[in-house]
C-alpha cells in the first residue's frame, strides 16, 4: 500500500539530456522498499480475521449461554400445566405449586359490583341545596341482607366494613353543588366509586350512578352525608338506620360463586386464587365443566430439546473456527488457539462431571444425554420423558441450582456464585418476631368510635395521623375497620408498611407489623379523641421486631428479619434460607444442588464478562492491530522521505552526466577544429 506521494519530490527530467530514465529507477527503488507494508497488511488482515472469529464465538456462546439459563431455572422444572373441558366457563392456569388432579366445577354466579343511583334532576348544572360546606363519606363492606326487588333493603340491615377497602370523603359546597360538580368531586378524589350521569328520558331525566371499582359482597357503599339536607336527601345510602337510603341500589356487589369438586366456593373477583392450591381459576360464565390439572411435560422437554440443539450449535461453529482441512490444506482460522481449547476442555469436563446432590440422576446420561463421537450431544427422549415424569425433582437438582430443606418451614431463597454445593445442617437460637401493640382491654361487646376520633401511629420508621370512622362496631367489624384505616394511609402504603390487626384469645386488640426484624415497631396514641383507651384500655404493651438467628452448616449466619445468609469465606456464603416459623434448635438439613447448567453457565460467563478471556483476547489483538496501523503510518513517512532522497540523488546524478556530456561535445569540438589547422 502506497501512501506516500511522488509530488512530493520535483520530477524536473525523465533523462532527455542524459538518458538516464530516473522515474523508472526510483520506482523500481521503491518497489522494493515498501515490501513490508504489504507484510503489515497480512499481519492486520490475519488478526482482523482472529477478531472476528472471537466474535462469533462470543455470539455461539452467548447463545447457548441463554439456554442454560432457562434449564438453570428451577421453576421450569416444576411447571403444571392447565386444562379445561369448556374454555367458555372457565379459563385456568396452573403454577409450580399445583398439584396433579381432575376437578368437576359448577360456576352459579358470576361477580358483580354495586351501583346506586340517585333520584331525577332536571338539570345537571343546576344548584342543589343552599351551598353550604358537606362532607360524603363513603365505606365499603358487606350488608347481611339482600336487598328486595326495588333494590332497597330492610332497616336495620346490619354492615360489616371491609378490612382492605378504607374509608374517604369528599367535601362539595356552592361551587360543586350540582350533578356535574358532585360527578367530578368523586371521580377526581379517587376513593374506588366511579361517579357518571345518565339520562332516562323522563320529565327528570338525569341521574347520578355510581358504581364501586371493585366487585364482590364487601365493595357495597355505605354513603354518609353530613351537611346540607338536599344533598342527603338526594345521595345518603345507609340501610343501617331508618330512611337511611336515599339512593337506590340498581345492582348489589356479589361474589363469584362456585363449587370445586363439591365444595361451595366463594370470590369477590372473576379470577379465584385460593380454592385450588397453585391454580387460578378465571370465571367467565355460569355452567359446569371439568379441569385438570398435570405436570408440564413439553415445558422441560423443550428446555433441555433447546441446551441439547445451543450446545450442537456451538461445538459447530468451534469446528468451522478451529479445524483443518486435509483436501484443501486449509487451517481454520482459531486451529491450536489456547482459549478455545480451554473453553472446550472445561465445558467437555463439565457435562461429563457427576452432580452428587442431584438424587437419582446424577449425569447428564442419566436423563438421556449423551455425548457422540464428533462431539456433539444426542438426545434419547423416552429416557428423559422417563425422568420427567418420575424424578422431576432430581432432574431439576441435576440442572439448576436448588436447594430442598427437610423442614418444611424452612425454604431456601437465594444464593451466591460461590455457594457450594452439599448437604448443611441448620439450627435456629431465635426465630423471627415482628413488632407489635396490644393492650389490656378485652372487647367483648360493641365498641363506639366517636365522630372525630384521629390516632397517631408509627409504623416501621414512618408516622401519620390515621382517622377512624365514627360508629358502634362488633370486636370483628372494629378489627376490619381499624386495620382498614392504617392500611390505607398513603404514608403507610406508599413505603410498602402494613399492619394485620386481630383479637387474641383474651379479646384483646393486638396491632402486629407485618414486617420482621428490629425494623418491625407499631406505637400507636391518641391525637383527637380518647380512641386509645377506648380500644387497647388502661395499659399498653409494646414489643419490637426481632431478627432471626442461627447457623447453617454449623456457622454462625447473619439474620435480617425472616432470612438467615450463610457466612462469607465457607462453603454455605450467600446461601439465604427463610424461616417461617417453628421452633428453636435443630431444624432439619438444606441439601443444595448448584446443577450442571449453573455451573457451566458460570464457567461461559469467565469468557463472556467484561474481563473474560475472549474480552482480553479480543482487545489484545485489537491493540496489536492499532499498533500496526501506527508501524504502517511510520513506514509511510519513511518511504516518503527516502523517496524524495533518491530522486533528488538521481535527479543531480542525471544533471552531472548531461554536464559531462555537454564538456565532452566541448571538447571534441574543439579537438577536432586543432585538428583542422593542421
Amino acid at each position: 500500500m502506497q501512501l506516500y506521494r511522488e509530488s512530493d519530490v520535483a520530477t524536473s527530467t525523465s533523462g532527455v539530456s542524459s538518458g538516464l530514465d530516473v522515474n523508472s529507477i526510483v520506482s523500481q527503488l521503491m518497489a522494493i522498499e515498501q515490501r513490508p507494508l504489504a507484510k503489515l497488511a497480512q499481519k492486520e488482515a490475519s488478526y482482523q480475521a482472529k477478531v472476528s472469529a472471537f466474535g462469533s464465538v462470543s455470539s455461539a456462546l452467548s447463545t447457548f449461554q441463554d439456554a442454560l439459563g432457562k434449564l438453570a431455572d428451577p421453576a421450569k422444572y416444576q411447571g403444571m400445566s392447565a386444562s379445561v373441558g369448556d374454555a367458555t366457563i372457565l379459563t385456568a392456569s396452573a403454577g409450580t405449586k399445583a398439584a396433579a388432579g381432575s376437578y368437576n366445577i359448577n360456576v352459579t354466579q358470576l361477580p358483580q359490583a354495586q351501583t346506586l343511583k340517585s333520584a331525577g334532576m332536571g338539570s345537571s348544572t343546576a344548584k342543589i341545596g343552599t351551598g353550604a360546606e358537606t362532607t360524603i363519606t363513603f365505606q365499603f363492606g358487606s350488608y347481611d341482607t339482600t336487598a328486595a326487588s326495588d333494590g332497597v333493603y330492610p332497616d336495620g340491615t346490619k354492615f360489616t366494613q371491609s378490612a382492605t377497602r378504607t374509608t374517604g370523603t369528599i367535601k362539595i359546597d356552592g361551587t360543586n353543588n350540582s350533578l356535574q360538580g358532585i360527578r367530578d368531586a368523586i371521580n377526581k378524589a379517587g376513593l374506588g366509586v366511579t361517579a357518571t350521569i345518565i339520562s332516562d328520558g323522563s320529565a327528570t331525566p338525569n341521574r347520578l350512578v355510581l358504581t364501586s371499582d371493585k366487585t364482590g359482597a364487601a365493595s357495597n357503599m355505605k354513603i354518609a352525608v353530613s351537611g346540607d339536607t338536599a344533598l342527603q336527601d338526594l345521595l345518603a345510602f345507609d340501610p343501617t338506620t331508618a330512611g337511611g337510603q336515599k339512593m337506590t341500589q340498581a345492582a348489589a356487589g356479589q361474589n363469584a360463586l362456585l363449587t370445586v369438586n363439591g365444595i361451595s366456593i366463594s370470590s369477590e373477583t372473576k379470577s379465584v386464587s385460593d380454592a385450588i392450591q397453585g391454580v387460578t381459576l378465571n370465571v367467565l360464565k355460569a355452567g359446569s365443566t371439568t379441569f385438570s390439572v398435570s405436570k408440564d411435560s413439553a415445558q422441560v422437554t423443550n428446555t433441555v430439546t433447546s441446551f441439547v440443539k445451543a450446545y450442537n450449535d456451538l461445538q459447530s461453529t468451534l469446528k468451522q473456527l478451529t479445524s483443518y482441512n486435509t483436501e484443501t490444506k486449509a487451517a481454520g482460522i482459531l486451529l491450536g488457539d489456547p482459549t478455545i481449547r480451554s473453553l472446550q476442555t472445561s465445558m467437555r469436563q463439565m457435562l461429563g462431571a457427576s452432580n452428587d446432590n442431584a438424587g437419582s440422576l446424577k449425569t447428564l446420561s442419566a436423563a438421556g444425554i449423551s455425548f457422540q463421537k464428533d462431539g456433539t450431544l444426542a438426545l434419547d427422549n423416552s429416557k428423559l420423558q422417563k425422568a420427567v415424569s418420575g424424578s422431576p425433582e432430581d432432574l431439576a437438582a441435576l440442572f439448576s441450582t436448588v436447594g430442598r430443606a427437610s423442614d418444611s418451614l424452612i425454604s431456601v431463597t437465594g444464593s451466591k456464585a460461590s455457594t457450594k454445593a452439599g448437604k448443611y445442617d441448620v439450627s435456629i437460637s431465635n426465630l423471627p418476631k415482628q413488632g407489635y401493640q396490644t393492650g389490656d382491654a378485652a372487647l367483648s361487646g360493641p365498641v363506639t368510635i366517636a365522630a372525630g376520633t384521629t390516632l397517631n401511629v408509627a409504623l416501621d420508621g414512618v408516622s401519620a395521623k390515621v382517622g377512624l370512622t365514627a360508629g358502634s362496631y362488633a370486636p370483628q367489624e372494629l378489627v376490619a375497620m381499624m386495620q382498614a384505616a392504617i392500611n390505607g394511609t398513603s404514608a403507610f402504603s406508599s413505603a410498602g408498611n402494613s399492619v394485620a390487626v386481630s383479637l387474641d384469645e383474651g379479646g384483646r386488640l393486638k396491632v402486629t407489623s407485618n414486617r420482621y426484624g428490629p425494623a418491625s415497631k407499631v406505637a400507636i396514641t391518641d391525637d383527637a379523641g380518647t380512641g386509645i383507651a377506648t380500644l387497647f384500655g388502661a395499659v399498653i404493651t409494646k414489643a419490637e421486631g426481632e431478627d432471626v438467628a442461627g447457623s447453617i452448616g454449623g456457622m454462625p449466619a447473619a439474620g435480617n428479619g425472616q432470612v438467615l445468609t450463610g457466612a462469607t469465606n465457607t462453603a454455605v456464603d450467600g446461601l439465604k434460607i427463610q424461616v417461617n416459623g417453628g421452633t428453636t434448635g435443630p431444624r432439619g438439613s438444606i441439601d443444595f444442588s448448584t446443577g450442571i447448567a449453573g455451573q457451566l453457565s458460570k464457567t461461559i460467563e469467565s469468557y463472556l464478562g467484561s474481563s473474560g478471556m475472549l474480552k482480553n483476547r479480543t482487545d489484545g489483538l485489537n491493540r496489536t492491530i492499532k499498533d500496526i496501523d501506527k508501524s504502517r503510518t511510520a513506514l509511510n513517512t519513511r518511504l516518503a522521505e527516502t523517496e524524495k532522497r533518491l530522486r533528488a540523488e538521481y535527479v543531480a546524478l542525471d544533471s552531472l552526466l548531461t554536464s559531462m556530456a555537454a564538456t565532452s561535445n566541448y571538447l571534441t569540438q574543439q579537438l577536432a577544429s586543432l585538428s583542422a589547422l593542421k
